[in-house]
């Protein structure tokens, strides 16, 4: 095996797919980026080099998700080669900028660019597991859309490896609608987005892990269509030549629907971009489990937060139109309210409130419930 590349391009493929292998793993072979190439036409005047047009596929995975990329590169002699990925990942960054020559020689996998030499280990390719193919494509999603929605669910899911379900988005289809959502018990984020279906009715219910679909929608570009494949045990999503998977998680959350289904609420309207600021502002001094206290007042078009106990205090008073109740006081954990404002963009928020102690529906301005975030009011305390 021999080929050319670019130092940017062979350091953005290789970190690319090197996110999905184990930190520690008792399989060494695990920690292995698979790298493989295949050659198109020969360069038969050009720069006289020998090099043909031809792709490098950049591959790797541990029990739970693989990755591959397919990228452009010059290659001179087709082949495989198996070597540590993190290690390869580190030289990478390491090269000079500019081309870069990759190649077997012998038992060692030899990288250099502008002077710079570099030699790994070659791992014995037969004991890396097979790459697990891709399950059925039920469908596209925009991948601009799907990304922000991700980020926009993913605040809620639980962190409790004890609980694994609640460490997951559920991802849901059903006919040209894609439902995600995400709960830690304490907290309810709901996003839906349209998305383009393989076949009419095409509907799914599957949980995967909050962290990785994370990691998926982050890196698969900001442009285009992400084509979504499930099975029973796995979800893919390929994109510009990157594909990569996950093994689903098992269970259920539970559904949001009743959760949602707010009987006779207070609605407030405030100004998104100040209430954030305005908790932000007055989290400063609200330690440990102190929450942050919102005492909305129909009378005089204001909520006032505060926080804190004693002489350590804050507070901050904001315009906003309260429906329902001459005056109604809430309370929240300070790191759950500002999550739950930083998931929202447009300009006003609407609050649907029940009271201390009780569930509050946080959607945008407009009222349109693509983007809906439920969190549980604590009691409020004297300030």
């Amino acid at each position: 095996m021999e080929f050319r590349i670019e130092r940017s391009a062979l350091t953005e493929a290789v970190s690319w797919a090197a996110r999905v292998l184990p930190v520690r793993s008792p399989v060494p072979v695990l920690g292995g980026l698979l790298l493989d190439t295949e050659s198109g036409r020969t360069d038969e005047g050009g720069d006289g080099s020998g090099a043909g047009d031809g792709r490098l596929r950049i591959s790797g995975l541990d029990y739970e998700a693989s990755a591959r990329i397919d990228v452009e590169a010059g290659i001179l002699r087709p082949g495989k080669v198996l070597v540590m990925g993190r290690r390869l990942l580190d030289i990478c960054k390491v090269l000079p900028d500019g081309p870069v020559e990759c190649a077997v020689e012998g038992s060692r996998f030899t990288v250099s660019g502008d002077g710079a030499r570099f030699g790994l280990s070659v791992l014995p390719l037969a004991d890396h597991p097979a790459l697990p193919a891709l399950p059925q494509v039920r469908g596209a999603v925009d991948a601009e859309l799907f990304a922000a929605a991700v980020a926009d669910v993913a605040v809620a899911a639980g962190r409790d490896d004890t609980l694994p379900a609640l460490t997951g988005i559920r991802l849901g289809l059903d006919g040209d609608t894609m439902t995600l959502a995400a709960t830690d018990r304490y907290r309810y984020a709901v996003r839906t987005l349209p998305w383009k279906a393989t076949a009419p009715g095409e509907s799914a219910d599957v949980l995967v892990s909050a962290r990785r679909l994370t990691e998926i929608a982050r890196s698969l570009g900001r442009s285009g269509l992400v084509s979504v494949a499930l099975d029973a045990g796995s979800a893919g999503f390929e994109h510009a030549g990157m594909r990569t998977t996950v093994r689903l998680l098992e269970g259920r959350l539970p559904r949001h629907e009743k959760l949602f289904a707010m009987e006779g609420p207070s609605l407030a309207v405030v100004d998104r971009a100040r209430l954030t600021e305005a908790v932000k502002r007055v989290s400063v001094v609200a330690d440990g489990d102190s929450p942050v206290q919102m005492t909305f007042s129909r009378a005089d078009a204001s909520v006032t937060l505060r926080a804190g106990y004693e002489d350590d205090v804050a507070s901050q008073r904001l315009p906003a139109t309260l429906e329902g109740d001459e005056e109604l006081t809430v309370a929240f954990n300070p790191a759950y309210l500002a999550d739950a404002l930083a998931s929202f963009t447009g300009p006003a928020l609407r609050l649907q409130l029940l009271g201390a102690g009780q569930r509050a529906l946080i959607t945008d301005g407009a009222g349109t419930g693509t983007h809906r975030h439920l969190l549980m009011s604590v009691r409020p305390q004297l300030v």
